[in-house]
């Protein structure tokens, strides 16, 4: 029996390049070699391709051992299924999944919609708000040259200075309260202000990265994951508690700082555990998924109140990264994992 032609694509453009690369690895290194042809595509900052000459470690790339892909359309062409793992922008945000599609070729994980819903926080709050799923107050504004356009409820826009938009933002959210370019993901670009000083010079540092700046208040409870699998029929699986070490979870607490502590399962009642899931398996098809995300939650256990934060449509995928420890937990092995996965996107194309 002929192998499938697997190409695994990771690297790319956005603030994610490195995570990206320690997932991509990771799978290239846990997929059975037996089943399937792997075409390992790496793409650099500046958004150029390559392949592996070898990938027996994660710093190959490093080592000169890449060969720039001159005929991208053609090289992809060569693949019966593509694996993209490119978290943030140009990958996460529906674009290669675009490319994809218009090859026909097909992919793991959501397609076009999905990925651009979920990728762009402002949204995907939007989409939950009709979903009737609990989140956190929240208003959005947007950078326009040197002003910024303040949008209520109705979707009506002021422009305005900085400082009469933070008036507005304070009247609407009390402090402290968290600002997050719209589009971006390992929580790159996000702050937590404590009063109005704090809150101007945030939204500034937040629009250098989208133009579309989301403010949010802050929720007391824990953090919860879930990873949800599958396409019509969305299984969840046990859930994960993040202890940051830091104020909140940033990019640092997630992946450079060891004393953040993750626990599997989470320390919450089996009522809340069971809506958690039940929650995580309506946003995802909320958002048209399909495939494989990780939905995101905070967990008041005082009121019994969950609140969703977000989805996650390509999410870490190395050894000790949430989605597959979440699975593993639930009895499903990494390369078993990988290998649903890739039936999932055969059936779904």
């Amino acid at each position: 029996m002929s192998k499938l032609k697997l190409g695994v694509i990771f690297g790319g453009m956005s603030t994610e390049h490195e995570v990206s690369i320690a997932s991509g690895y990771s799978i290239l290194k846990n997929l059975n070699k037996e089943k399937y042809e792997i075409f390992p595509i790496y793409i650099d900052k500046n958004g150029e391709w390559y392949n592996f000459r070898e990938i027996s470690k994660e710093s190959a790339i490093l080592d000169n051992n890449l060969e720039k892909i001159n005929d991208i359309y053609s090289y992809l062409k060569k693949c019966d299924l593509v694996f993209p793992i490119l978290h943030g922008k140009y990958g996460e945000d529906g674009t290669i999944q675009g490319l994809l599609e218009l090859l026909k070729i097909p992919y793991v994980g959501p397609g076009v919609l999905a990925s651009s819903i979920a990728m762009d926080k402002v949204y995907s709050k939007i989409i939950f708000e009709k979903a009737n799923i609990k989140q956190a107050k929240y208003v959005y504004i947007r950078k326009d040259n040197n002003k910024y356009i303040y949008i209520d409820e109705q979707f009506n826009e002021i422009k305005d200075n900085i400082q009469n938009i933070c008036k507005k933002i304070q009247e609407k959210i009390a402090y402290p309260m968290f600002i997050k370019p719209s589009n971006s993901g390992s929580s790159v670009g996000i702050n937590k202000a404590k009063n109005i000083e704090e809150l101007e010079k945030y939204i500034e540092y937040a629009s250098t990265f989208d133009n579309k700046i989301l403010i949010e208040e802050n929720i007391v409870g824990k953090e919860v994951e879930c990873s949800v699998l599958g396409n019509e029929d969305v299984k969840a699986s046990v859930l994960g508690e993040i202890a940051p070490a830091e104020d909140f979870y940033t990019y640092d607490a997630k992946y450079n700082n060891a004393e953040s502590k993750l626990t599997i399962p989470a320390n919450i009642s089996n009522e809340l555990t069971e809506k958690v899931r039940k929650t995580a398996i309506k946003a995802f098809k909320a958002i048209d998924g399909k495939g494989f995300s990780r939905v995101d939650f905070f967990v008041n256990t005082v009121n019994n109140e969950i609140y969703i934060n977000e989805i996650n449509t390509l999410p870490g995928f190395t050894n000790i990264s949430m989605y597959p420890k979440l699975w593993e937990y639930s009895g499903l092995k990494y390369s078993d994992l990988l290998d649903e996965l890739v039936e999932l996107a055969l059936k779904n194309n």
